[in-house]
């Protein structure tokens, strides 16, 4: 294992500022130690693991915004241990898939990653698709705000309350929906855009995706696992509804939403 700290990390007075910390689980390590070198120099914290159950101890102690996980590894593979990450904390998931390897993908999607890279990657491309999904993930000082905010956000829709803030939906005497952060960010979309016709392209924008034939698989995925866990009957939708030929639309009636 190896930690490279962010060399960019400064404090000023009483204040310091947080960066993201990000894990890398990757089994060769010539492309583990450059892309942690690069994300490093880019201003991140980042540390390294070269199997899952490295990276497993590692995260005992250790929390963090982002994974980028490569999928085939010696022992436990990369889509395992994304879902086992995904119980224990709210992280972006990176994976990294060989060329050629559409399945891993699809699954990888339908696991609730964020997005995935084919190998071999530009370390450009890399740091590209880490902003994006960052953009994307509570920061450190969003959770401690959270955690003392009064005017959170907040939408009622059937039984369900979603809290926008702090990233959580409840259902019935409130019991906690188990969601995946993709998920979130998918629904996060619907209810503050409710009642609108949305395409698979804006939807695509608003969680950070370029349009393309995957990013469209992607979010149908996304849908129809959202729709397992908040219709009564996912095949006839009450809420996310498609629109035949256009994209979905929420519906939700007016004055839900606090």
């Amino acid at each position: 294992m190896m930690f490279i700290p962010n060399l960019l990390s400064t404090e000023s007075g009483s204040e310091s500022i947080v960066r993201a910390r990000i894990v890398i689980v990757e089994d060769e390590p010539d492309l583990r130690d450059a892309v942690a070198e690069y994300l490093g120099a880019a201003g991140y914290d980042v540390a390294t693991a070269e199997t899952a159950a490295a990276a497993r101890s590692l995260i005992e102690t250790q929390a963090f915004h982002l994974a980028i996980l490569d999928i085939a590894m010696p022992g436990e593979d990369g889509l395992s241990l994304g879902r086992w990450l995904r119980s224990r904390m709210p992280i972006g998931i990176i994976y990294a898939t060989a060329a050629g390897t559409a399945l891993d993908r699809i699954v990888g999607l339908e696991l609730g990653a964020d997005d995935y890279i084919v190998k071999p990657y530009e370390l450009r491309e890399v740091l590209a698709r880490v902003r994006s999904v960052l953009r994307r993930v509570p920061q450190p000082t969003e959770l401690l705000d959270r955690k003392t905010r009064t005017d959170r956000r907040s939408v009622a829709f059937g039984p369900f309350q979603a809290d926008l803030d702090g990233r959580l939906v409840t259902g019935a005497n409130g019991t906690v929906i188990d969601m995946a952060k993709s998920e979130f960010d998918v629904l996060e979309v619907f209810l503050t855009r409710a009642n609108r016709l949305l395409t698979r392209a804006a939807i695509s924008e608003a969680i950070g995706f370029t349009e393309d034939p995957e990013s469209s698989r992607a979010v149908d995925i996304r849908i129809m696992r959202l729709r397992k866990k908040i219709e009564a009957d996912p095949a006839n939708p009450k809420f996310l509804r498609t629109v035949r030929g256009e994209g979905y639309i929420f519906s939700l009636p007016t004055g839900d939403s606090n």
